[in-house]
């Protein structure tokens, strides 16, 4: 078969370029197709750039959608030695605390012994708590060295734990029992028998009592197992680091955190507002350069938009306040959102539950929170109105993709007809100029033998 690099040497013409400009000509019925599959994929990001703001604005609102959240308290510790931490149904006030005695964990030792590997013989360990809980540890002659009867009480989980220390005496090498945890009802008493009692002693000696936390909170006496200190105060917390200094005090201030339930409530102001400048960004329009934004006229954009805007514009049914308007956010013109600062504050201060009722509501649709997380949900879930959306472009690229391939298909099959043609064509006019070549040589034969010139 002729190929494209022969083409022309027969005829004397240019007919591989001419194979080119007719492969260029049929190549640019495939621009319309790239076309759409680079329009569509321009969508589909601009989705994502859309899903994303609204998502935004999603977790905006599902952090008002919890009545909880206006009842936010924070605690304020002045003075040292001790820590606060409120939750939200901690009523505010203030509170004195004197921290008398800190809680302790008993800790005993045992007699001391030469070596920490030296079998010690067989024996018996009984662990008695404060509680009244027992723990009977046999102990085996062949592993009954100091290191593996600690061992062994660590391995039975028996609320102590054993540990080794050498005090440089003579008999360096003791064992010491301290329980895991503070108050008298976590102390611990250890006796031995058999060979062990002889080797360590009968009973360990107590080196730190158990005690527990003595406190008083306004006056008030608390005594506690441990340094954390739950319901002295209604939904505090207290964690107990020291004694608290004789000419000292320490006071704490339960209030309400105003601070996040504005700036959560600013956070849902910023959230539509960014949302408001993602769409005003996808659907531009540039009457001087004709340049528009991905989703100029898109149908699934305008859907979301006349959601969005019936939730935010219908506000609640009932209570106090029903309306954006009233807790101080109003409509622009340009559909961004304006937060009236000291108006919110004013209710952040004197009237949170008002803001919880309209944006919490009493149940989880109940408030506007709910309600636009609802209309978000449907937008933005699987198989949702966004996803829907870039499923049908997805679908359409596939189509145009599978369109491409055949014709590119078709475009080679037709070049190659081409080159098959053009092969023919060459070798046709190549044969012609060999006849038209012989005709003249025998006309110049003929001439010659009669004697004419040419």
């Amino acid at each position: 078969m002729t190929t494209i690099s022969s083409l022309g040497i027969g005829s004397g013409l240019d007919l591989n370029g001419l194979l080119d400009q007719l492969n260029a000509a049929e190549r640019k019925k495939l621009e319309p197709i790239k076309m759409q599959q680079k329009n569509h994929q321009a969508k589909i990001s601009a989705y994502g750039k859309l899903q994303s703001a609204l998502t935004k604005l999603q977790e905006a609102a599902a952090k008002l959608n919890d009545p909880k959240f206006f009842q936010n308290v924070s605690s304020n510790v002045v003075g040292s030695g001790v820590k606060a931490a409120a939750k939200s149904d901690a009523p505010p006030g203030r509170y004195s605390i004197n921290v008398e005695q800190l809680a302790t964990a008993q800790s005993i030792v045992a007699n001391g012994v030469e070596s920490r590997t030296a079998q010690l013989g067989a024996g018996q360990v009984t662990l008695t708590l404060g509680n009244g809980t027992t723990k009977e540890i046999s102990i085996d002659p062949a592993k009954s060295s100091l290191e593996d009867i600690r061992k062994a009480i660590n391995d039975s989980k028996s609320g102590v734990t054993a540990t080794i220390v050498n005090d440089g005496s003579g008999t360096p090498h003791r064992l010491v029992l301290t329980s895991n945890k503070t108050g008298t009802e976590a102390a611990v008493t250890a006796e031995f028998s058999g060979a062990l009692a002889d080797r360590l002693g009968a009973v360990a000696d107590v080196t730190v009592s158990a005690q527990n936390a003595s406190l008083t909170v306004n006056g008030i006496a608390i005594t506690s197992q441990t340094n954390q200190v739950e319901g002295a105060i209604q939904g505090v917390t207290l964690d107990l680091e020291e004694k608290t200094k004789e000419d000292g005090s320490v006071t704490v201030v339960v209030e309400r955190n105003t601070l996040a339930i504005r700036e959560g409530i600013s956070g849902f102001v910023k959230a539509c507002n960014d949302l408001r400048k993602t769409i005003g960004e996808l659907t531009s329009f540039n009457a001087d350069t004709g340049a528009a934004g991905e989703l100029l006229g898109d149908g699934a954009l305008r859907t979301v938009e006349s959601r969005l805007r019936g939730v935010l514009s219908g506000g609640v049914g009932q209570g106090e306040l029903r309306m954006l308007s009233d807790i101080g956010i109003t409509l622009q013109r340009d559909g961004t959102l304006k937060l009236d600062e000291e108006k919110m504050s004013g209710l952040v201060a004197a009237n949170p539950q008002a803001l919880a009722n309209f944006f919490a509501g009493e149940n989880k649709a109940g408030g506007l929170s709910g309600k636009l997380g609802e209309t978000l949900d449907q937008v933005l879930r699987d198989r949702g109105l966004l996803d829907n959306a870039k499923r049908g472009l997805e679908s359409r690229i596939t189509g145009l993709k599978d369109r491409h391939e055949r014709m590119e298909r078709s475009i080679e099959q037709t070049i190659q007809r081409y080159r098959v043609q053009f092969g023919q064509l060459d070798a046709m006019i190549a044969n012609m100029n060999q006849v038209s070549d012989y005709l003249f040589q025998q006309f110049d034969i003929m001439n010659a033998q009669l004697g004419r010139k040419r």
